[in-house]
């Protein structure tokens, strides 16, 4: 009965012990709250401080947002020089080229007074190029350009040598009628149209059509190393083919130039070598200086053909016939009537070796009456790798004109515009034969000098007639 009277006395601890506890649990439960009620409050205070340093941050300090004006001030500027302006769209792909060309030459003997004789001359030459006519694009094939060349000059040179077969020692004198007169005329103007052959026909290769104004020893008769009378030989012998140019079957006007057009088919089949076909119409006459009609023309046919013949080395061969209907007998200024001129050439350049190239030209009269029917010139041009000048050159030429039978027979007396004074006046009775030697000596980029010897035998192919000795002067300013 003891346990029972102790029972009250256990419930009474237990309830106390019970109480005691709960609120031993319940005091950390409380702190725990506010606790957790005071970090919420912190966090958000420290995310509006936050947000506050960011919108800060975002609003650009005035001299930076100067800075910033600044720079991109500077990147629209540079975007607008990139963009191509008017002007320089317009002149997009056009070349041009000027140079300036004089030469001064003195006659040490062979003049017809006896005495010696100094000639000073200058040409200029201005030539632009305009490639992607219109015309061009509105056909949709191929490719087109324009090509135009003004020319200015004064000075005739030697003007009192012995008579000759040659034409001029000196190809390079131009001067209007009036030798006052240092304008300007256009020589050329061309346009060329280039038109591809299709593929689908399976022949690769393109043609070519050209029209206007033309020199046309600048798509015939080339040749790599004697053509350029501003850079290479002067006497007019070895520039073109003799029986073109100094025996006037060419019949252009009096700057060497005619209205025409060359049509030409290009085999560029191989990029190593190639086939060229052309055939050409030129004024002649009084056609040749837009005073006549094209009845009867200036026709020349040419194939040529570009590769590596000797040795692996390039070379150029062709070979032409020509014809002209309105050429004058023995190209006689004082005789005013016209026959036909016919006749062949051929014209070669072959590289040899690395310093040394070799050419040579030949002429042969097959119809009319010339003052030479038969010519040949040969020469070449040394490279001056061998005394550590390479991009200078030593020329030396050959040359030799053969006086037709008739013109032998005819030239002493011969008085076509009947003012009882020969035309001539000199009696041919061999060949005339010319030499020429130059040493051209590049400055710098753009000037060069060159001086040279000519020594003419036998002048007029008349051996009574003394021998020309002409030493010159070249100099030659290209930009």
């Amino acid at each position: 009965m003891r346990f029972s009277r102790a029972l009250p006395l256990l419930t009474l601890v237990a309830s106390f012990s019970a109480t005691a506890y709960a609120t031993e649990i319940a005091q950390p439960a409380a702190n725990m709250a506010q606790l957790l009620q005071a970090m919420q409050e912190r966090l958000a205070r420290l995310e509006a401080r936050n947000a506050e340093l960011e919108r800060h941050l975002a609003e650009p300090a005035p001299e930076r947002q100067e800075l910033a004006d600044r720079v991109d001030d500077v990147e629209n500027q540079v975007r607008i020089l990139k963009q191509p302006r008017k002007l320089e769209r317009a002149l997009d792909g056009i070349s041009a080229s000027a140079a300036m060309t004089m030469v001064a030459q003195h006659a040490m003997g062979g003049t017809s007074t006896g005495k010696h004789e100094s000639q000073l001359n200058y040409r200029v030459d201005v030539e632009l190029e305009i490639p992607g006519d219109r015309l061009g694009k509105l056909i949709g094939v191929g490719d087109s350009k324009f090509f135009a060349h003004f020319r200015a000059g004064q000075g005739n040179g030697l003007g009192n040598l012995n008579s000759t077969l040659t034409g001029t020692t000196n190809s390079s004198t131009f001067q209007l009628s009036d030798g006052d007169d240092s304008a300007a005329i256009l020589a050329q103007a061309w346009y060329q149209l280039g038109i591809p052959v299709s593929p689908r026909s399976g022949v690769l290769g393109r043609f070519e059509a050209t029209v206007g104004k033309i020199d046309m020893f600048g798509f015939f008769d080339g040749n790599d190393l004697a053509d350029d009378e501003s850079e290479g030989f002067l006497n007019n012998v070895f520039v073109h083919n003799p029986l073109l140019d100094s025996g006037g079957d060419i019949g252009a006007d009096s700057y060497g130039f005619a209205p025409g057009a060359r049509l030409a088919y290009i085999d560029d089949i191989n990029s190593s070598r190639h086939w060229t076909f052309s055939l050409g119409w030129f004024g002649s006459s009084a056609g040749a200086s837009f005073n006549g009609n094209f009845s009867k023309p200036f026709a020349i046919a040419q194939a040529e053909y570009t590769g590596k013949v000797l040795a692996g080395r390039s070379g150029n061969y062709r070979l032409y016939t020509w014809s002209n209907g309105a050429a004058t007998a023995y190209s006689n200024e004082f005789d005013s009537t016209q026959e036909r001129h016919a006749g062949w050439g051929l014209s070669l350049d072959q590289q040899v070796t690395r310093n040394l190239a070799l050419f040579s030209r030949y002429g042969q009269s097959s119809q009319g009456q010339v003052k030479f029917d038969r010519a040949f010139t040969f020469g070449g041009q040394l490279g001056g790798f061998g005394w550590a000048r390479a991009r200078d050159r030593v020329g030396l030429a050959f040359g030799w004109l053969r006086p037709s039978a008739a013109f032998k027979a005819i030239a002493p007396t011969l008085d076509a515009n009947a003012d009882t004074s020969p035309d001539f006046g000199f009696a041919p009775t061999g060949a005339e034969k010319q030499v020429e030697l130059f040493y051209a000596w590049q400055v710098n980029d753009n000037l060069q000098l060159t001086p040279s010897l000519q020594w003419i035998v036998q002048p007029g192919g008349d051996g009574a007639l003394k021998d020309i000795a002409v030493i010159g002067l070249r100099a030659k300013a290209a930009f």
